[in-house]
């Protein structure tokens, strides 16, 4: 158990936040020799709103990491092919193995959560789920110097931390406790359904396109496919509103998608799981004793799938600057995320718009494509043993 009586106990680091961004952070500072907490609100293997898709980053990083094998080992399928369907207009782009990869994969958020936590686990890192920040603490120079935290009994607790990592998503609490500024806000997002359905044939990653509208279908694991359609915020009560099955499946007969009666929809907790949208945003993601992690600093729409595949990049950037050490290696830190990102970010921000013509949504991800090439080079340079499990 986490409570203590007398003196705090002393961490490395504090991490709030137990998903991909934070357990991988996790597991890569434990890894270097740190003594790591990580704490999160939730019961441990739960599941959460997810397109699942990791880009070749993503799949790249959990090789270097050591755990791919481990989430091929759960069932999840080898993604061979992406294809594109402009309002009808089918493109397919074979993806080509690397490393132990056969392709790209997409596992449910129980499978990679899992992993990445077991990994973290493994590496020497303490694991405390149901518990949460309560508030942060600090010195008389105002540095962050450890949390109060909320245990699974309801006991409130002190820890000490040299650093302590908002991994806490976009309402990240830690971020709103420091105070971390936000510097750029995107002005477009969608409004999602998604659900998982069986009987689709596996034709590997499939987004479909049509005027106002997006739909995606992503082979995961037990033989599903994530199927999500996207409109904008004003057209998601009337479309989604009365019956959100019929709606998807509205959307994808406007986006030439196959979704018939043979594709049998499987309840996920008794119906279709909505997102209503969010901005994207960029926030400062450093200061004395504290920085920030995944969607806590940097989060954009869901309509280009890239979310999981930053968290893991992020992880592996933040991890480096802390081992490091010093404010100057934080600063490196969000730099380069930001250098990194605001392509893709910027483009992300053009697709949700959804009022773009088919020519102009080709432009947009012909952009797309050459920022994750310049990300997947940043990747490619790092040394290939960088954190690998021994």
């Amino acid at each position: 158990m986490l409570h203590i009586h007398g003196q705090p106990k002393r961490y490395d680091a504090l991490i709030v936040g137990a998903r991909p961004a934070g357990a991988a952070t996790a597991m890569l500072l434990a890894r270097a020799g740190l003594r790591v907490l990580m704490i999160d609100k939730a019961e441990a293997g739960t599941d959460t709103l997810s397109t699942h898709a990791l880009m070749r980053a993503g799949v790249t990083l959990l090789d270097r990491f050591g755990v791919l094998e481990d989430i091929i080992r759960a069932g999840t399928p080898a993604v061979r092919q992406a294809s594109f369907s402009y309002d009808g207009e089918r493109t397919t782009v074979d993806i080509k193995p690397k490393g132990h990869a056969e392709g790209l994969y997409a596992p449910r958020r129980t499978v990679l959560d899992k992993v990445l936590a077991e990994a973290a686990s493994a590496a020497g890192v303490e694991i405390s789920y149901r518990t949460a920040l309560e508030e942060l603490r600090t010195d008389d120079n105002g540095r962050v110097k450890g949390a109060i935290l909320r245990g699974p009994d309801g006991d409130r607790f002190p820890v000490d931390a040299d650093i302590v990592i908002g991994a806490d998503g976009r309402n990240s609490a830690v971020a709103r406790v420091v105070g971390a500024k936000c510097y750029a806000l995107s002005k477009h997002r969608t409004s999602v359904v998604y659900g998982y359905f069986d009987g689709i044939e596996d034709q590997g990653y499939q987004w479909f396109y049509s005027p106002g509208c997006s739909l995606g279908m992503i082979p995961t694991n037990d033989g599903l496919h994530c199927v999500f359609a996207a409109v904008p915020p004003a057209d998601f009560k009337a479309t989604f509103g009365g019956d959100p099955l019929a709606g998807l499946k509205r959307i994808a007969a406007r986006c030439h998608a196959a979704l018939d009666g043979s594709h049998r929809y499987v309840e996920a907790e008794g119906r279709l799981r909505p997102f209503i949208g969010a901005p994207g945003h960029m926030r400062q993601s450093f200061g004395p004793g504290w920085a920030l992690v995944g969607d806590a600093g940097y989060f954009k729409d869901p309509i280009t799938a890239h979310g999981i595949t930053d968290a893991l990049r992020d992880a592996s950037m933040l991890s480096d600057a802390i081992t490091a050490g010093g404010m100057a290696s934080l600063a490196a830190y969000q730099m380069k995320r930001d250098r990194l990102s605001w392509p893709l970010f910027k483009t992300t921000d053009a697709i949700a718009a959804l009022d773009w013509s088919m020519d102009g949504l080709k432009a947009e991800h012909a952009k797309l494509h050459e920022a994750m090439r310049h990300e997947m080079a940043e990747i490619d340079a790092l040394p290939s043993d960088q954190r690998v499990a021994a």
